[in-house]
Parts: C-alpha cells; structure tokens; sequence
C-alpha cells in the first residue's frame, strides 16, 4: 500500500504555543485542507470582529466563549465547555473569553493568514 502523502502524527504536549498576543495563543495542525487549532485564552481576552472565507468549527473544550454575530454584533451566543459552534464562510464574528478558556477550531480551508502571519486583526 502506497501514498503520495505521509501521515502524521501529532502531540499538543509536544507542541510549542505560538504566543499570538497577551491573553491569547495558538497551537495548530494544518492539512492540506483543513485546520486543527488549539486557542488558549486568558478571562477576558477578546477576539476582535473579523470574517474570513474559511468555514469554522469552534469546539469549547474548558471555559467559555460569548461570540457576537453579524456586521452589526446583534446576534449573541455564548458557547461553554463541551458545546460546539458553526460559523458559515464571511460571517462576521467577535468573542471574549468569560473565562480561562481552551476552544479547538477548525477551518476549512487552512487559515492562510495565520500560517503567513497576516493576521494583523488578531495581533
């Protein structure tokens, strides 16, 4: 049995914590056309508004996440442990850890932005 690509194997543990800005950082795991990510937020660490082509999965695994949806921030949804929440492709959204708070997102595509840097809103 042949591939054209390997698989691969991953630790978090193993992983360094890509320190995004004060209150927040990152682990990720990138595919080819898709995205693992681990999101550590310190209580009360925003996320500012920002929408993006990719289409997102955001699983609360420790804390909680109020999210604002909508260009006009009229939607709102808090998200707690063991809950999960689909944001559809351009969907403008926001959020701020109520407190200490580790979610796993997942993109599809790849966030191309923060594998090359160009994440400036998040910075």
């Amino acid at each position: 049995m042949s591939s054209e690509q390997s698989v691969r194997h991953f630790r978090w543990d193993d992983m360094p914590i890509e320190q995004v800005k004060e209150g927040l950082g990152r682990r990720l795991v990138t595919g080819e056309r898709m995205m693992l990510a681990h999101i550590y937020l310190d209580k009360g660490s925003v996320v500012p508004l920002h929408s993006h082509d990719n289409e997102q999965l955001t699983y609360v695994l420790e804390g909680a996440l109020h999210f604002w949806i909508g260009e006009d921030e009229s939607e709102e949804v808090v998200v707690r442990a063991g809950e999960v929440l689909h944001i559809p492709s351009w969907v403008p959204h926001k959020a701020v850890a109520l407190e200490d708070t580790l979610d796993v997102d997942v993109f599809c595509p790849p966030r191309q932005d923060w594998l090359d840097g160009t994440d400036a809103y998040l910075r």
